[in-house]
C-alpha cells in the first residue's frame, strides 16, 4: 500500500494535541478540503480513504467539536457544490447530519460576512428552528490588512463571540472562499479578551509541505484547483528562518504576513515564522511507496485533464485553466493517451459508430460496450465487466429482454422519456430481479464490489444518473467533452 492509514492517524493525532498544548487552553484549527468523501486523496495516496480525516477526529472526539462556516453571499447567490450538485445551505445541513451520525458534536454555524437579506434570514430561522446555535460576523473594512481596525471594537469586535465547550474547535465549511480563516482569528481576538489562551493551525492535506515543489503528488493538486488559481510555491518565510525547503501555496504566503501581524497584535509575539509553521498536516511522512504515489498522481492528473475539459465545454472555466494542466503534463511527460481505457473507448467508438466505452479492470483486462437499442453504453459496460470478473462467457444473456422491455416501455409510455434506454442504476434493479432465478445473474451480482477501482472512460458526456452510480461503485470515469446526438442538455 504507498500509503499507511494506520500511522498516519497516530502521527496526525499526536500532531494536533502537541498545538493545543502549545497555546494552552484551545485550539481553533481551520480545516482545508473535505472532512469525509474525500476522493482526490484517496486517488493519489492509496491507502488514504474517503473518510480519513473523520476517523482522525473520532480518535479525538471527546475534545472536539466542530464549527460550520458559510457566506452570506453564497446563500443569497444560491451557490453550488460542483461535486454533489447541491447548494451551499444545503451541503451545511447535510454536514451537520453527518457529523452528528458519526457521533462528533456539532452545536453551531457562524454566518459571515452577513447581510439582512431574504435567503440569508431564511436560512438562519431554519438552522434555529432545527435548535443549532446560529452566530453572525460581518464584512471589515479594510480586511485584512488594516490590522489595527480590524482588531479593534469596530471590526472582530462588532462579530458575535461564539460560544464553545470543547478544546479543539474545528472549523470548516460547505466549499472554499466561506471565511473559515478570518472566523478563527475573530475568536482569537474575543477569547483573548475574555483571558482564554486560544490559538489557530491550519489542516490541509495538499500541498504536502514536505513532499518536493514538483512532485506529482503536490501538481495533482495544482490540477484539481485550477478554478481556484492555486499556485504551488517554495515557502520564502519557511526557507529564510530555517533553511529547509517546504512547498506552501500561493494564498497562504501571501496572507502570512498580515497574519503574524495579527498574532503579534493579539499575542504580543508570533510563534509563527511561516505559514507552513500553521500547519499541522503529517501525510508526507506516512507515504511508504512514494513511486506507488507518483503513478497515483499522474494517473488523477489525467483524469482532471479531461474532467476540465468537459468544465470548460459547459462554462465553468476558461482555456486558460485547461492549459495549467496541460503544463502540468507536459512537465512530468504525460499525456491523455496514457490513459489505456481512453484509446479502447474510442476504438469500439470507431467500430460501432455510436456512443461507446471502455473499462480497465484492477487486473489489467480491458471490457468495452456500445450503446444499443435497449442499453445505455454505461449500463452495458457493467454487465460486461461483472461477466468478465465472473468468468461468465460474453455470449451468454444475465437479463432477459422479456425483463428489459417492459421497464423500456414504460420510461416511454408511462413516465414521458424520450430516451428508451436502461441507465446503470435501472440496469442493476434488473440484474437483481433476474437473480433471483437465473444463478449467473447472481454471480454477477457477486462481483459488484471487484469494480472499485477500475478506470472507465466514454466517448460523450455521461448522465448524471450514470456517473453517480460510477462514483458510488468506486469506478474513476472520464468522458470526452462530447454530448450524444449534439444534444445541449443530458438526463
Amino acid at each position: 500500500m504507498v500509503f499507511n492509514l494506520e500511522k498516519y492517524l497516530k502521527l496526525q493525532s499526536d500532531k494536533i494535541l502537541d498545538r493545543v498544548k502549545m497555546f494552552g487552553d484551545k485550539l481553533y484549527l481551520e480545516f482545508g478540503g473535505k472532512l469525509f468523501d474525500d476522493y482526490h486523496a484517496s486517488r493519489v495516496l492509496p491507502g488514504f480513504l474517503p473518510d480519513t480525516k473523520l476517523k482522525l477526529l473520532l480518535t479525538l472526539k471527546d475534545d472536539v467539536e466542530i464549527l460550520l462556516v458559510i457566506n452570506s453571499r453564497d446563500i443569497q447567490n444560491n451557490k453550488i457544490r460542483g461535486d454533489t450538485g447541491i447548494n451551499y445551505q444545503s451541503e451545511v445541513l447535510r454536514l451537520i447530519d453527518a457529523y452528528r451520525a458519526a457521533g462528533l458534536y456539532c452545536p453551531s454555524v457562524c454566518i459571515t460576512q452577513y447581510e439582512a437579506l431574504p435567503q440569508v434570514d431564511s436560512f438562519i430561522r431554519k438552522l434555529k428552528n432545527s435548535n443549532i446555535k446560529t452566530f453572525l460576523h460581518y464584512e471589515i473594512e479594510g480586511y485584512p490588512h488594516n490590522v489595527e481596525y480590524i482588531l479593534s471594537q469596530d471590526g472582530f469586535g462588532k462579530n458575535e463571540y461564539i460560544t464553545t465547550t470543547k478544546k479543539i474547535v474545528v472549523v470548516t465549511a460547505p466549499g472554499p472562499g466561506s471565511g473559515k480563516m478570518a472566523t478563527c482569528l475573530s475568536q482569537l481576538y474575543h477569547e483573548n479578551l475574555r483571558g482564554i489562551k486560544a490559538g489557530y493551525a491550519k489542516y490541509e492535506t495538499f500541498p504536502i509541505w514536505n513532499l518536493p515543489l514538483n512532485h506529482p503528488v503536490n501538481f495533482a493538486y495544482e490540477a484539481a484547483t485550477i478554478d481556484l488559481n492555486d499556485v504551488n510555491m517554495i515557502d520564502p518565510y519557511h526557507l529564510e528562518a530555517y533553511n529547509i525547503l517546504a512547498t506552501n501555496y500561493n494564498r497562504d504566503v501571501e496572507i502570512f504576513p498580515v497574519l503574524k501581524s495579527m498574532f503579534e497584535a493579539i499575542y504580543n509575539n508570533s510563534i509563527y515564522k511561516s505559514p507552513t509553521d500553521m500547519g499541522v498536516n503529517m501525510a508526507g511522512f506516512s507515504i511508504e511507496d512514494d513511486e506507488g504515489a507518483k503513478n497515483a498522481s499522474c494517473d488523477e492528473i489525467i483524469r482532471r485533464y479531461y474532467n476540465s475539459l468537459i468544465d470548460l465545454r459547459n462554462g465553468k472555466i476558461t482555456n486558460e485553466a485547461v492549459d495549467k494542466i496541460r503544463i502540468i503534463m507536459r512537465k512530468l511527460n504525460i499525456s491523455e493517451n496514457n490513459r489505456l481505457c481512453v484509446i479502447k473507448a474510442r476504438e469500439k467508438k470507431e467500430l460501432s459508430n455510436t456512443v461507446s466505452m471502455a473499462m480497465e479492470l484492477n487486473d489489467k483486462r480491458i471490457i468495452q460496450a456500445k450503446t444499443s437499442d435497449l442499453l445505455s453504453a454505461p449500463a452495458a459496460l457493467i454487465l460486461n465487466a461483472l461477466k468478465a470478473l465472473a468468468g461468465i462467457d460474453d455470449s451468454l444473456m444475465l437479463i432477459s429482454h422479456s425483463i428489459i422491455e417492459p421497464i423500456s416501455k414504460m420510461k416511454i409510455n408511462d413516465l414521458g422519456n424520450k430516451n428508451p434506454r436502461l441507465h446503470i442504476d435501472e440496469t442493476l434493479i434488473a440484474l437483481t430481479i433476474s437473480a433471483m432465478t437465473n444463478p449467473l445473474a447472481e454471480l454477477a451480482m457477486s462481483k459488484l464490489s471487484l469494480l472499485r477501482g477500475c478506470q472507465a472512460h466514454s466517448t460523450a458526456i455521461l448522465a448524471e444518473i450514470d456517473k453517480n452510480v460510477f462514483k458510488k461503485l468506486g469506478i474513476d470515469v472520464t468522458c470526452d467533452p462530447y454530448v450524444h446526438a449534439h444534444k445541449l442538455y443530458t438526463k
